[in-house]
């Protein structure tokens, strides 16, 4: 295999497991906080209304936007990793 497939492997395989790892925490801030954990969140207030609510409203939108960012700087951090940055 030549060199720039093991590169491009690698960066791939990376690139993966960012992508997991940040749908995972995606995933619990928007299913965990605003289904299953609503019920202990909602003991809490934020802004006036109670935690579980805000972030099956809110939260999870703002937790996303925040993830986006994130990934875009990990993509940059990797794409000059492996050389495939501009």
């Amino acid at each position: 295999m030549s060199d720039q497939k093991k590169h491009a492997k690698a960066y791939w395989k990376e690139n993966l497991k960012y992508l997991i790892i940040l749908l995972a925490i995606w995933f619990i801030v928007s299913y965990g906080c605003g289904i299953l954990f609503r019920e202990e969140l909602n003991q809490f207030r934020l802004g006036g209304f109670k935690l579980g609510f805000w972030f099956a409203q809110q939260g999870s939108i703002y937790v996303f936007v925040i993830l986006i960012f994130v990934y875009v700087r990990l993509m940059n951090k990797l794409d000059k990793k492996y050389g495939f940055d501009e």
